[in-house]
C-alpha cells in the first residue's frame, strides 16, 4: 500500500484583513489557520484519500493541536508529530500589498519546528512510507538539512521514491551548505517540483530547455513545472505535457503550489498517468486560491472532478 510522508515546519498563519494593511498599526486580523508548507502538501495527499504521515514538532499549545487535529481530520497520521513542552509552535504574520506581494513576519527558527532533528525521523516513522516528499522551505538548520538526508536514505533503502519542491530564493544559494544539500536532494529526487525559474537554480543552466536535459540525466524521471496563472508543465524522457490554468477568483494564494504538488504526487502514486494527475493538480492549485487560509482550499477528488468538468 502507498503511503506518503512528509517533515518540516508546522505553523500557523495569522492574516490582515485589509489589503495594504500594515502591522506598524493595530488592525483586525484573521486566524490563526493551519500551515507551513509541507504540512499543507500533505494535508492535500490526506485528502484525496491516499495515506499519509507528517513528521515534525510543534508546541504544546492551541496552535500545534489546532494543526493537529486539522492534519488527523484530513486523513494525515500524525502519531509521529512530537509535542514540546519547552518549545511554542511556529507562526507567520502576513499583510497583502496592493500590487498583489505579500510581506511575512515569521517565528520559526525559534520555534519547536526549529527542534526537528535526526531523532525524529525514526525508523519507526519511516516503516510503511513508499514515497517521502522533501520541502525546500524546510532546510533552514543543520539538524533538519540531516533529518531530511536521514529520511531520504531510509526510504530509497526500502525501494521507495523521493519527490522534491526547492521552494527557495536565489539568495540562500549563495550559501554553499544549502546548495550542497540542495544538490543532494535533488540526485535523490524521482519527482521535481519547481516553480517557474526555479527548474534552473540547481543546474549549470540560464533556461528552462537547457535546465530540462540536464535535470533528467541526474537520474530526476518526472519534472511538473508550476506556473500559477500560466499552467503548468510535465515532463519526463519521453513526453511534454502543458495545461492551462483554470480560471478562478483569488482570494489567498498561499498554499495554492502546496496543494499542486501534494494532488499531483498523491495522484501519481495512486496508479494515475501523468496527464491526468497533471490535471487533478493543476485544478487544485487552482481551487487552493479561491479560500481564506493556506490549508482551507484542499481538496477531495469530487471537488476536483467538479472543477474539471466543463474543461474538454
Amino acid at each position: 500500500m502507498t503511503k506518503i510522508t512528509t517533515m518540516g515546519e508546522i505553523l500557523v498563519e495569522i492574516m490582515a484583513k485589509d489589503v495594504g494593511q500594515s502591522f506598524r498599526q493595530p488592525g483586525v486580523l484573521l486566524g490563526p489557520y493551519a500551515s507551513g508548507a509541507p504540512a499543507i502538501f500533505i494535508d492535500q495527499v490526506g485528502k484525496l484519500g491516499c495515506a499519509a504521515g507528517m513528521i515534525g514538532c510543534v508546541g504544546e499549545d492551541d496552535f500545534g493541536h489546532l494543526n493537529t487535529e486539522r492534519l488527523q481530520a484530513d486523513g494525515v497520521d500524525v502519531s509521529h508529530i512530537a509535542f514540546l513542552p519547552d518549545a511554542t509552535t511556529g507562526s507567520a504574520f502576513v499583510t497583502y500589498r496592493a500590487d498583489g506581494n505579500r510581506d511575512f513576519v515569521f517565528n520559526i527558527v525559534n520555534s519547536a519546528s526549529a527542534r526537528l532533528g535526526v531523532e525524529h525521523a525514526t525508523p519507526q516513522a519511516l516503516a510503511d512510507c513508499t514515497h517521502f516528499h522533501v520541502m525546500g522551505s524546510s532546510l533552514f538548520s543543520d539538524g533538519i538539512v540531516a533529518a531530511m538526508k536521514k529520511a531520504v536514505e531510509q526510504v530509497k533503502r526500502q525501494g521507495g521514491t523521493v519527490s522534491f519542491d526547492p521552494n527557495i530564493r536565489k539568495e540562500i544559494l549563495r550559501s554553499s551548505a544549502m546548495r550542497e544539500a540542495l544538490g543532494y536532494f535533488l540526485r535523490h529526487t524521482d519527482i521535481f517540483l519547481p516553480s517557474g525559474n526555479e527548474v534552473t537554480l540547481l543546474v549549470d543552466a540560464d533556461t528552462e530547455e537547457a535546465a530540462i536535459p540536464a535535470l533528467l540525466a541526474l537520474g530526476v524521471q518526472e519534472i511538473v513545472i508550476k506556473r500559477g496563472a500560466g499552467g503548468a508543465s510535465y515532463i519526463d524522457k519521453d513526453q511534454r505535457l502543458d495545461v492551462a490554468a483554470l480560471a478562478v477568483t483569488e482570494v489567498d494564494p498561499t498554499g495554492a503550489g502546496d496543494c499542486f504538488g501534494g494532488a499531483f504526487v498523491a495522484c501519481r502514486k495512486l496508479g494515475l498517468a501523468p496527464a491526468q494527475a497533471l490535471q487533478f493538480a493543476n485544478a487544485a492549485g487552482a481551487l487552493a486560491v479561491t479560500r481564506q487560509g493556506p490549508m482551507e482550499g484542499a481538496s477531495t477528488f469530487e471537488q476536483l472532478r467538479a472543477a474539471l468538468a466543463p474543461c474538454p
